[in-house]
């Protein structure tokens, strides 16, 4: 029977724990353990990069870096995962197939996350998002689609509601893309609406003073302490019971963690994401591990955990990844360990915001920020490349962010 370490999920998180474990086995000789990654496809959605114009074009393919890692790639879905008999249920990709189970001797579940749809009404039949590629391409032909429609406020207005990172981001692009199909002479406006009391909220107070004249410059408008009530087709009711007509409504307020998590018998938070030890193992469970953004997990020793980004995914992954194999090996583990935290928040054409530590004190602002941005959103975040020796050695759990020439 084969040994195998199962990866659920092509993410970021699920990428960085194949090659990870790949890593620690090539280290220590062991060619008889199986490294096997389920997702229904061989690429890595490049998410963060979704509030961009062309969405369809930001993934990555996988299929060639795993053959040269040595990682099985098992084209599918998991449906359903059985921790007491160590096996998962799959359906092939396109439903090609019956389901089938897949035993496992360690688990990682990297299935990522979804965003977080409330039950307001007319939020799923009229508002569009960018989660997914399917979602920002849906996006991006609807805007291209307002120039056939009559001119009017309604057309001309967008609403984005969430004022978040994914909504700061996603609003500070669009009034040159409005302008860019409306005509650079259309009443095209944006406006953010978000229940807390502040744009960038989660952001905290040290790069609002910069959020805030960047949304102004490019003609963003806001609405704080404003949730939404209702959407329809014609606009966005708030809570205060205002109404503004729009054509276009953007919905970015929160996330998920796969609904997979809820089939491991463990405490999970209230984003559904597992609770996991320093080495990323499931507590209370022998031989599964969670990471990315299924996993609650620690930073640091300062009572700091990750965000359900990008950034602490890539990290996360490399780490489970090591400790899986480790935990098969019986090798001793590295406790994941995150304590360098940064932010670069994109704001279009303005450029960006670039922060450093927990309390987020800026460092770089403007032109300067938004090409750090592009480097990292164009070559940080994607698959390593080169010899299986090159892409071993990126999966190394110890690395930590590069350090900013400020």
């Amino acid at each position: 029977m084969t040994t195998r370490i199962l990866v659920i999920g092509a993410g970021f998180a699920g990428m960085w724990s194949a090659l990870g474990a790949m890593r620690l086995l090539e280290q220590e000789g062991r060619t008889d353990v199986e490294v096997a990654l389920v997702a229904p496809e061989p690429f890595l959605h490049v998410r963060p990069r979704l509030y961009e114009e062309h969405p369809e074009g930001l993934k990555a393919p996988l299929q060639a870096l795993f053959h040269t890692a040595g990682v099985r790639f098992i084209p599918g879905l998991v449906k359903n995962i059985d921790v007491a008999r160590h096996e998962v249920s799959i359906a092939p990709t396109g439903d090609a197939g019956d389901h089938y189970s897949l035993g496992y001797d360690r688990l990682v579940l990297a299935a990522g996350s979804r965003l977080f749809c409330p039950p307001i009404p007319g939020l799923q039949e009229h508002a569009f998002n960018v989660d997914q590629i399917a979602d920002a391409a849906r996006l991006e032909a609807h805007i291209k689609s307002l120039a056939n429609k009559p001119a009017g406020s309604a057309r001309d207005t967008v609403v984005v509601a969430g004022a978040g990172f994914t909504g700061l981001e996603i609003a500070a692009e669009l009034p040159a893309r409005l302008r860019e199909t409306l005509g650079q002479d259309s009443d095209a406006q944006v406006i953010l609406v978000d229940r807390n009391g502040a744009v960038g909220a989660g952001l905290g107070e040290g790069p609002r003073p910069v959020i805030v004249t960047a949304l102004t410059e490019l003609g963003v408008s806001w609405k704080v302490g404003a949730g939404v009530a209702a959407v329809s087709e014609q606009g966005v009711t708030l809570e205060s019971g205002e109404f503004i007509a729009a054509a276009t409504v953007i919905w970015t307020a929160g996330a998920r963690a796969s609904e997979l998590t809820a089939q491991i018998p463990a405490e999970r938070d209230n984003f559904g994401r597992l609770h996991v030890d320093r080495n990323l193992k499931v507590k209370g469970l022998d031989n599964v591990f969670a990471t990315g953004d299924c996993a609650m997990a620690a930073t640091d020793d300062e009572g700091n955990y990750a965000m359900m980004s990008c950034q602490h995914a890539n990290f996360l992954g490399r780490s489970a990844g090591h400790n899986v194999a480790a935990d098969l090996l019986a090798v001793k583990p590295i406790p994941y360990s995150q304590p360098k935290y940064v932010t670069c928040l994109a704001l279009g054409p303005w450029g960006a915001v670039y922060t450093e530590g927990w309390e987020r004190q800026v460092k770089l602002t403007g032109a300067t920020a938004g090409a750090l941005k592009k480097q990292i959103n164009t070559v940080w975040i994607y698959p390593p490349t080169g010899s299986r020796a090159d892409i071993l050695a990126a999966a190394d759990p110890q690395q930590q962010i590069p350090d900013v020439i400020v």
